[in-house]
């Protein structure tokens, strides 16, 4: 325990859980950067809900100004509900010359604050009058304090525009298609950082949230790969997300069949949205980049069309690929299955078998680099469109 004493309040910080294992403050999840697979085995069994105040007392501690459960790092939840509201700064800057709030010292009465930082600024255009769906992703961001999740610092406002923006973990090299025009992988390093990314989709479910809009555009790149824009994650147990009468939002080559014909978001959905991620960085070709998305791609896709896979891709990720899209959800692994298949896939690198399936890929991989430029492989078609966009609900009355 970590012991602040002022006169007669006392923070009582409990020093064995950090922010990555807090789940949206009444879930612990064992899933994190120095994961064992044995450790992943039993990682069901050791999930604790904590929902019983006193007992998330006991497991985080006690915030000297107001009684309350700490949240993993040194504040507690009143805390947070306070940063957001008073969080918007009088200017905006690219870099965060006080920084994040780390604790808070109760002889100053003050913030304790991380330094100068570089932040991106994630911005809604038209929120004034900020609306419940940007609030909603800032709550997304700071309930789920997860490894391989982008971290969320608060809010602040344009001081010219008056429109609200998040103030977000920055990484340089931008998201992952981009990333991947510009910087060369061979598989393994493509294996481990899609072992990475599978972390960041379990503790999302773990924490039980679905992402809803998982895409390559939203993985994004500092060194080690983030998942990002939780503006459509929502509980896995709402029941009130089913495809409004307008539509809904996403990028359709990411989409389910299951979501085209207008049944709700699940765990599976996502699952199958990193199938379509995981070819795409393998076989480095955006999916159905030579025609239009629209209401007849979807039609396609419902009747079990799918990007093509690159001729050399070892057979193991073959095999984990079309799993992933499986027309049945309940065909398709789990985020912890997926996350175990991969971590498996790193070591098996190492033998022979798989070392020459891996081998010949690289070199494949290498020789279509230098016979053609990348950047046509994005968008090859006017209509092909790889952002998030309201699609319109004709796409799915007739799945």
């Amino acid at each position: 325990m970590n012991h602040i004493v002022i006169g007669n309040k006392r923070n009582l910080w409990n020093e064995r859980y950090s922010i990555s294992g807090y789940q949206d403050h009444v879930i612990i999840s064992t899933i994190g950067s120095k994961t064992s697979n044995t450790e992943l085995e039993v990682a069901d069994e050791k999930i604790i809900y904590m929902e019983d105040l006193e007992t998330r007392k006991q497991v985080y501690g006690i915030c000297g100004e107001c009684n309350e459960p700490g949240t993993g790092w040194e504040w507690c939840q009143p805390y947070i509900d306070e940063l957001i509201q008073q969080s918007q700064l009088n200017a905006v800057h690219s870099v965060w010359f006080k920084g994040y709030i780390i604790s808070w010292d109760i002889e100053n009465q003050e913030w304790i604050r991380s330094g100068g930082i570089k932040v991106a600024l994630k911005s809604l255009n038209n929120s004034s009058c900020i609306s419940t769906e940007f609030l909603n992703e800032i709550k997304s961001y700071l309930q789920i304090y997860l490894w391989r999740v982008i971290q969320c610092y608060g809010i602040t406002q344009d001081p010219n525009t008056k429109d609200y923006m998040m103030i977000l973990y920055y990484c340089e090299y931008g998201n992952l298609r981009n990333y991947c025009l510009n910087n060369e992988s061979n598989c393994y390093l493509k294996i481990n950082n899609l072992t990475k990314i599978a972390i960041g989709l379990l503790n999302i479910h773990n924490a039980g949230k679905i992402h809803k809009d998982f895409h390559l555009g939203n993985i994004l790149i500092h060194i080690h790969p983030y998942i990002s824009d939780l503006g459509m994650c929502q509980p896995a147990n709402n029941e009130n997300q089913s495809v409004k009468k307008e539509g809904t939002y996403g990028v359709l080559p990411y989409m389910a069949p299951e979501i085209l014909r207008g049944h709700q978001y699940t765990k599976p959905s996502d699952i199958y949205s990193f199938g379509i991620v995981m070819n795409e960085y393998i076989s480095q070709e955006t999916p159905y980049n030579n025609v239009s998305h629209n209401h007849a791609l979807a039609i396609k896709i419902c009747k079990g069309l799918r990007p093509n896979i690159f001729k050399y891709t070892p057979n193991l990720l073959v095999d984990l690929i079309t799993k992933c899209w499986d027309a049945k959800p309940e065909n398709r692994p789990t985020a912890k299955e997926l996350y175990q298949k991969l971590e498996k896939f790193k070591k098996l690198n190492l033998k022979n078998k798989y070392h020459s399936q891996i081998y010949e890929y690289d070199n494949k991989i290498k020789l279509n680099r230098s016979s053609e430029k990348r950047s046509n492989n994005i968008q090859t078609q006017p209509q092909a469109i790889y952002t998030s966009r309201l699609l319109n609900s004709k796409i799915f009355q007739s799945q």
